[in-house]
């Protein structure tokens, strides 16, 4: 379909557009090519121009604008996802969030902020209040807390506050609707759930607000084990150790540690390594912890001193994937939940090296489970989907990477409260489009 641009450039000439080619490819993708399936599908997708608001005002012009020319519009943050959730399938107008960038206020146990503002930026405002974000994604520096929200799920704290779904770890939203007559909704308690890591298919989140937790000092540290199993159960140790405060138990297979180059020097050959982050004030029986289970510290810096620098988080959750592909950019990975030790045990035993185990430990509904983003030597998609089938048929759960469809990654199943809040506030199918198949089969 083909659309008026200079009418549509002109009516909205007064606002930040960006039509320089070069930046309009870089705007209109993300680290799907962490896929070998979404590169061949995704690398030619461009939005047609890129416009950045800065006020809700802004942002229902936007939106008249593109119900006026029946405009598709993706909305994008930082960009940092992996499943295409900001790539534009059908061109249109991406709009860019990252200037929408306030935080109205933060109180105690809670802070209400715009969508573009930094997760790292916040939480460097919210500490000296005594407060910091729940959970993060290890692109902490640069995502938005909007673009988390809209397409995260997990991250660093999920150990503690399980997954952005679980109910109270998003209180309130404020939406802009693709009606007739564009309004704001806002969205509270389990009502958030519509919008919630929908990619933006069913409103444009102009407004947030968002539960906090108590800031500690999170020293950084690295544990190395002779067995691989050895480091897994000292994970799930570390995890069910209530009287241990922490906010990150990350486990590597050897394979995987050769490619932290910058970490190399704690992190000896044929060892595997636990990447942690956990309470200062905790130290004493966490060092008790490691002699029960035979491991070894080689790497740990107080917070004051993490902050300095790269922080351990930067070789975790999908930042792993990306230290590898540095090297070796025919590995790919997958996503999966094995709840128990004895199927971790079982896949790594039964994949090897072409399957490298990478744990990260999560909270699912109020028990600690080990949780996957295992590296794949890709060798064909059909090889691929055997890996995920053999997985899923031995009682693994898999959130496909390798799809930009809403329901085909994690859950699933079609989430009808979504697609029936999608009919309500984008009749005419405009938001992301061809990404909830609820949609496309409705």
């Amino acid at each position: 379909m083909t659309f008026p641009w200079d009418k549509i450039t002109t009516e909205l000439s007064h606002l930040e557009i960006i039509t320089d080619p070069i930046q309009l490819t870089k705007l209109s993708l993300d680290y799907y090519h962490f896929s070998p399936i979404l590169q061949q599908k995704l690398q030619d997708k461009r939005g047609k121009l890129v416009i950045r608001p800065t006020t809700e005002a802004e942002i229902i012009e936007i939106a008249q604008t593109c119900l006026k020319y029946k405009v598709p519009l993706t909305v994008r943050g930082a960009g940092t996802g992996n499943y295409g959730q900001c790539i534009p399938l059908e061109g249109g107008i991406i709009l860019d969030t990252t200037k929408m960038n306030q935080i109205h206020w933060i109180e105690k146990g809670v802070a209400c902020v715009e969508p573009g503002v930094k997760m790292a930026a916040f939480d460097q405002q919210a500490r000296q209040m005594g407060w910091e974000l729940r959970m993060a994604p290890s692109t902490y520096r640069i995502a938005t807390i909007g673009g988390f929200i809209g397409g995260g799920s997990v991250g660093m704290g999920s150990i503690t506050y399980g997954q952005l779904r679980d109910r109270g770890n998003l209180q309130a939203l404020r939406v802009v609707t693709l009606e007739d007559e564009p309004c704001i909704i806002e969205l509270r308690g389990d009502e958030v759930q519509k919008v919630n890591h929908a990619y933006g298919t069913n409103g444009i989140i102009i407004q947030l607000e968002i539960p906090l937790a108590p800031a500690y000092p999170w020293a950084e540290i690295i544990v190395v084990f002779d067995d691989f199993m050895q480091a897994a159960r000292f994970g799930q140790g570390l995890g069910d150790s209530d009287g241990i405060v922490k906010k990150l138990i990350s486990i590597h297979s050897s394979p995987i540690c050769r490619y932290f180059h910058p970490l190399q020097d704690y992190l000896p050959l044929d060892k595997h390594g636990a990447l942690l982050m956990v309470s200062e004030y905790d130290l004493e029986a966490f060092h008790d912890l490691v002699y029960e289970y035979k491991g070894e510290v080689t790497y740990l810096k107080t917070a004051q001193e993490a902050s300095k620098g790269t922080s351990l988080l930067e070789f975790t959750w999908n930042h792993t994937t990306l230290h590898a592909r540095s090297i070796d950019n025919t590995l790919t990975y997958l996503q999966t939940f094995y709840f128990t030790l004895d199927r971790v045990e079982h896949f790594y035993q039964e994949f090897g090296d072409e399957v490298m185990i990478h744990l990260e430990f999560i909270k699912l509904n109020g028990k600690v489970i080990p949780a996957g983003l295992q590296l794949v030597r890709f060798t064909t998609e059909e090889r691929l989907n055997e890996i995920i089938r053999y997985h899923e048929e031995n009682g693994a759960g898999i959130a496909n990477p390798h799809t930009y469809i809403l329901e085909d990654g994690g859950r699933k199943v079609i989430d009808f409260e979504q697609l029936n809040f999608k009919k309500e506030v984008d009749p005419y199918g405009l938001m992301n489009p061809g990404k909830m198949k609820a949609w496309i089969d409705s």
